[in-house]
């Protein structure tokens, strides 16, 4: 029952992306020039996911399992370092050069799209290359 419910999920989930305009990386970058020609549009699906996100972690919060029962385990670092803030800035600048973030990347992906088996592959390089710092350093 868990796979059946967690595939509905991921077939809503991108549905949602491609409806929003999330999946085309024309679109992102559009709303990423803010210096261009600018398109907001993606600044209200950002918002109601915002929105949605703050009450469903607020009520999660107070719930030790999931809705399925199992083992709940939200995130409790709240510390800004220098990991996030790198973290961060190689996630934002890798969004603004490819147009996607990892969920519409994997959507893109599997529509086929030339530039969602690109970011796909860049992706795991990346997770790959994090893995192998990771490893040499510690």
């Amino acid at each position: 029952m868990k796979n059946v419910l967690a595939l509905i999920s991921g077939l809503v989930f991108g549905f949602g992306l491609i409806l929003s305009g999330m999946a085309n990386p024309a679109k992102v970058i559009g709303f990423l020039d803010i210096a261009g020609s600018w398109d907001p549009s993606l600044a209200f699906v950002m918002g109601g996911a915002i929105a949605i996100g703050f009450f469903a972690f607020k009520y999660a919060e107070t719930r030790d399992t999931t809705l399925l029962g199992e083992e709940l385990n939200l995130p409790r670092n709240n510390t800004v370092d220098k990991r996030l803030i790198g973290g961060s800035l190689v996630f934002g600048a890798g969004w603004g050069l490819g147009g996607f973030c990892p969920g519409p990347g994997l959507v893109s992906l599997g529509m086929g799209y030339s530039g969602g088996i690109i970011f796909a592959l860049s992706m795991v390089v990346g997770m790959l290359a994090f893995e192998l710092i990771q490893k040499n350093s510690g």
